[in-house]
């Protein structure tokens, strides 16, 4: 097994003045070592992840990182930079960059080491070694834990600490021992006795105290005890150093800290019995904490991991308030968002975002019933003809040489899964809003909401009022011996026949009156109306390339296909050639005007074909991420040419996904073709033009010239890329 980092992986001089950059010239040498494949692809697993959270830390940190196919073995790389250079932490630009890189599954051990680096760079005589390091050999050694061979004579015994010769146990092979070491020191100034409830880490229990000399004259009051979890989208750099950093601050505080790390080499569950015991709960996640309800009923704190690592004693101190009021309700504990993107979500967001947090979660739950139920219905008109939805049902006869029998299975079948879209999307908006417990209701009301023809804007509406009852239900205070039934019997109960009551005698039948209105609107759509609908839906389609306004689009699109009329057919039709736009004119600019962009966007231009033409509108998003203002008005102008010409021409779609491979199932396909093309032509000439009217100025100092780009590498994204 390869060393984690060797000489050639260290860079003492970095000169990059992005981020970006500088992943990029860590990533070539990991390239150039044989640890990674493909550098383009390495680089955009790297953007993704630091566009879900920065990844800069108070004292001069970057940690870039990620998990990627591209990986051959987990590998660090370090770079030393004199100017600073800017990750997003609060307290200014980043001296030491640490490039994490982890095959996807990778290794237990590597990704153990990994994270005891994590924990380590929370230590100040381990980055202060690094940034007095003379050579990129002793560096990659101090990381790696190795005892310097210049420094044999040197045996430090009265301070240890202030020894050059110890700086190496600051590497990860020394973590455990030096979280050991560290977590002694308060003992000696608290009085005999209490040293075994000093805070201690899951991860790295404490050594056992000396045995006192003497007994005190009376028993020790009973330490403040937290239990801990921390976890980040990776598992490898944040959820360590939240679990070091808060067990730094427990010592100071003279707090008993046991810390959960839900990390890529697994985790060791807390003891059900140190969770009893425990007069308070801290979750510093950025990801959705498993088993979440073995922690209700206590005190509880609730943020972004990047908090965890920044203001723990602020945690801390914030547990021990809390539970200063007494008792809290059992289903208090996941009242809050389940995985909260950064610190302080809930009173720092406002109503609009999180609606949409709640919005965007069902709509991510629904689609893959979407895609799946779709394309089975579409395969199944394609083999079977539109008269399909007429055959018997195939349990009571199925022809197994006969073509109409599987395509009647087919659309059976995708029917059965399009029959979930509602339930589902109620369900997880809930889910959303209230985590587990409110999935019970939100399943219910969305089915309620079928019943009374309430459709998709039904779905919508319950799983909102499942979400809001089921909080509303968490914030009573019930009696300690109820709290144990409360998230599997209380809730489930209350919740949905409250739900039950709203969506039947409430609000049920407006909703279907505004349901049936759409229907019919949508189904008399012709000529201008059609047109203007067309367009807006091809701005919506290409404003934010996979975003929120984006998927409310492709949402509203989707709804329809539930129940088939000629309007919703064309506003699927053109919603989805509209999609195609971005990536496929992100191509064709490349293209024709490759002088116009970087070597690294000419790759990803390539690439964009396929994206675009398979109905992936994220494909553009590296170009955007580059260029918004250029790239994005240029792909909106093109979306809506083409939306609006799709639904002129009157091209309709009975599949919800598959661009260019489910033309057979559009009606008018050759004029759906020229439809596309044209709003991509549009877009790549926009975006050339634009490009052209600075390349003059490429001499200019501090102009946007094609040439300063090159810094910047363009597989960099402002969102997690998924598809439709």
């Amino acid at each position: 097994m390869s060393e984690l980092i060797s000489a050639d992986l260290v860079d003492l001089d970095l000169s990059a003045a992005t981020k970006d950059a500088a992943a990029r010239s860590l990533a070539e040498r990991m390239v150039a070592a044989g640890r990674v494949t493909d550098l383009e692809g390495f680089l955009a697993d790297v953007a993704a992840r630091e566009a879900q959270m920065p990844t800069g830390l108070d004292g001069g940190i970057g940690i870039p990182h990620c998990r990627s196919a591209h990986v051959t073995e987990p590998t660090l790389a370090f770079g030393r930079s004199a100017a600073g250079i800017d990750f997003g932490a609060a307290d200014g630009p980043a001296d030491l960059i640490f490039l994490i890189a982890a095959p996807t599954g990778g290794d237990a051990d590597h990704l153990s080491i990994l994270s005891s680096l994590a924990r380590q760079l929370m230590d100040e005589a381990f980055t202060g070694a690094l940034r007095a390091a003379a050579e990129p050999a002793r560096a990659a050694a101090l990381i790696r834990g190795e005892q310097p061979e210049q420094q044999p004579e040197q045996q430090p015994e009265q301070q240890p600490e202030e020894e050059p010769g110890e700086e190496p146990q600051s590497g990860p092979q020394a973590a455990s021992r030096s979280e050991s070491e560290s977590e002694s020191e308060p003992e000696s100034q608290s009085e005999p006795g209490p040293e075994a409830d000093g805070p201690r880490s899951a991860d790295a229990p404490a050594s056992e105290p000396t045995a006192p000399e003497t007994a005190p004259e009376a028993p020790a009051p009973a330490p403040f005890r937290i239990v801990a979890v921390t976890s980040c989208p990776t598992g490898i750099a944040h959820t360590y150093m939240a679990a070091e950093s808060l067990a730094k601050a427990a010592r100071a505080a003279e707090v008993e800290l046991t810390v959960e790390t839900q990390g890529s080499a697994g985790f060791q569950r807390l003891d059900p019995q140190l969770i009893a015991a425990a007069d308070g709960v801290i979750l510093a996640h950025d990801v959705e904490v498993r088993d979440r309800e073995r922690f209700a009923g206590k005190p509880l704190v609730d943020v972004g991991v990047k908090a965890g690592i920044n203001r723990p004693a602020e945690l801390i101190a914030e547990v021990r308030e809390k539970a200063a009021r007494g008792p809290v309700p059992a289903a208090d504990a996941p009242a809050r968002p389940t995985a909260p993107m950064d610190q302080g979500a809930e009173t720092t967001d406002g109503y609009a975002t999180r609606l949409r947090t709640w919005l965007m979660t069902g709509v991510s739950y629904m689609v893959p019933f979407v895609a799946a139920g779709g394309l089975l219905i579409a395969l199944a008109f394609a083999i079977g003809g539109y008269t399909v939805d007429k055959a018997p049902s195939v349990a009571d006869h199925f022809l197994w040489t006969e073509s109409a029998s599987w395509a009647a299975l087919f659309f059976q079948v995708g029917s059965t899964a399009f029959g979930f879209l509602v339930p589902v999307l109620a369900g997880f908006i809930a889910y959303g809003m209230a985590d587990r417990p409110g999935l019970v209701p939100g399943f219910v009301g969305g089915a309620v909401a079928l019943t009374v023809n309430a459709g998709f804007l039904g779905g919508l509406i319950a799983g909102l009022l499942a979400g809001a009852v089921v909080r509303a239900i968490q914030r009573v205070d019930v009696p300690p011996v109820l709290r144990g039934i409360m998230p599997v019997v209380v809730i489930p109960l209350l919740s949905s026949a409250a739900v039950g009551f709203l969506m039947f005698l409430v609000v049920g039948k407006p909703i279907a009156a505004l349901q049936k209105a759409l229907t019919g609107w949508l189904s008399g759509l012709s000529g201008a109306n059609a047109v203007i609908l067309g367009v807006l839906l091809g701005l919506m389609m290409c404003f934010d390339l996979g975003g929120p306004l984006n998927k409310v689009a492709y949402a509203f699109a989707v709804g329809g296909l539930a129940n088939p009329n000629p309007g919703s057919l064309k506003v699927m039709a053109a919603v989805m050639a509209a999609g195609m736009v971005p990536p496929l004119a992100m191509a064709l600019a490349t293209t024709v005007r490759g002088r116009l962009f970087t070597r690294a966007e000419r790759e990803n231009g390539k690439a964009a074909w396929v994206l675009g033409a398979s109905f992936i509108t994220e494909g553009a998003i590296p170009f955007a991420a580059a260029d918004p203002l250029r790239v994005i008005p240029s792909a909106m102008v093109g979306g809506a040419v083409t939306g609006g010409l799709s639904m002129a021409f009157g091209c309709t779609l009975r599949a919800p996904h598959g661009g260019v491979f489910v033309v057979p199932l559009i009606g008018q396909p050759l004029l759906y073709l020229l439809a596309v093309a044209a709003g991509t032509v549009v877009s790549a000439a926009l975006v050339v033009l634009l490009k052209s009217l600075r390349a003059p100025a490429a001499g200019t100092p501090g102009t946007d010239a094609p040439a300063a780009d090159a810094t910047h590498p363009q597989v960099s994204t402002h969102r997690e890329v998924t598809t439709h």
